[in-house]
């Protein structure tokens, strides 16, 4: 029996600061960003096989390629994410010239908010790692899955997903110039946890959005020095702060009105981020309890978190029923990137 390796790296939600890790913003004024991860993951596995080829795999999205081994792969929008970590590690560390089977899944939609690609990305350099025995710290791979993301494969984004994923858990992650990241665990007191665990209602609207071209126009807006844009950012650097004293202090009652200030000055960071309908499900959610909520990732659709004090969750779920959406359940997790083999 073939030598299977494998890998599992947690998605995450983002509760404050989303987008100031996003270039340029992060370069000049520095970012900050509170996130927790959740047990919703990307999977990856690498089978050796007896022949000379190399296949690649998602499994949740159907999609197959085969090529030869020892050549680089095209990236021509198809596997890209695979084909764009398999280029650099071989480019960088090389490949024993035996074929394998990378396979992938992901627990959630492309596009959905929660770092889908970015964490992805992260479980299958874990793979490879496992499989090369590569020395390579949590700063290392968080680093490198950014890198072949923006530099390699040129798609717009941030930075925290691949920290996140790496890392686990809740964290402050402080961004700087020169791709410069600070990762800052929080001990937050585990009934603090629980009770944001059972009062934040996970959302999937049923739509996804592609991230990239709301995080282009952004990323302009700072460029061209949109007054409006970099002052709803410097707003969310403030929220994160914010987020981070009342969840390590158990004031748990301020995260609804913390998420909603975060609503209202993510809208002013770039167009597409909110629409009619995002708007209708957040008042609607607020109408049956919630006291805030938020877009999660770059906004324009896929997942929304709603804070429902008290018994209000369920009012908000029924509520939200008309809209045809999903809720998902999830735990926090303390645990990153986990690899194995057997």
């Amino acid at each position: 029996m073939s030598t299977i390796y494998r890998s599992k790296a947690p998605l995450r939600i983002g509760l404050a600061g989303g987008g100031t890790d996003v270039s340029p913003y992060s370069d000049l004024y520095g970012g900050a960003i509170l996130n927790a991860t959740l047990s919703l993951y990307a999977h990856a596995s690498i089978e050796i096989i007896d022949k000379p080829e190399i296949h690649f795999t998602a499994v949740d999205r159907n999609e197959h390629q085969q090529h030869t081994t020892g050549i680089e792969c095209a990236t021509d929008g198809y596997l890209d994410l695979l084909k764009g970590v398999y280029n650099r590690i071989r480019r960088d560390y090389g490949m024993p010239d035996t074929g394998f089977h990378l396979s992938t899944f992901v627990d959630a939609p492309a596009g959905s908010g929660l770092g889908t690609s970015s964490t992805l990305v992260v479980a299958i350099i874990g793979a490879f790692a496992e499989m090369l025995k590569l020395p390579l710290g949590e700063y290392d791979i968080a680093h490198y899955a950014y890198e072949i993301e923006r530099r390699d494969l040129n798609l717009a984004g941030g930075k925290q997903d691949q920290y996140a994923a790496t890392f686990g858990g809740v964290n402050f992650m402080e961004f700087y110039e020169n791709d410069r990241v600070i990762v800052n665990p929080l001990r937050i007191k585990q009934r603090y946890l629980f009770e944001l665990e059972n009062n934040l209602l996970l959302y999937y609207t049923s739509t996804s959005r592609e991230s990239a071209r709301i995080i282009e126009q952004q990323s302009k807006n700072v460029v061209n020095k949109q007054g409006k844009s970099i002052e709803a950012m410097h707003q969310l650097k403030e929220q994160a702060q914010r987020m981070k004293e009342a969840l390590l202090r158990g004031r748990l009652h301020e995260i609804g009105e913390i998420l909603d200030f975060g609503f209202q000055q993510k809208r002013n960071m770039a167009e597409g981020i909110s629409n009619s309908l995002m708007e209708e499900i957040y008042e609607t959610a607020k109408a049956a309890g919630a006291t805030g909520g938020k877009i999660s990732g770059a906004g324009g659709g896929g997942f929304m978190i709603f804070y429902c004090p008290g018994t209000t969750k369920h009012n908000v779920i029924r509520s939200l029923e008309r809209f045809g959406g999903k809720t998902r359940r999830y735990q926090f997790v303390e645990h990153g990137l986990t690899t194995w083999s057997l």
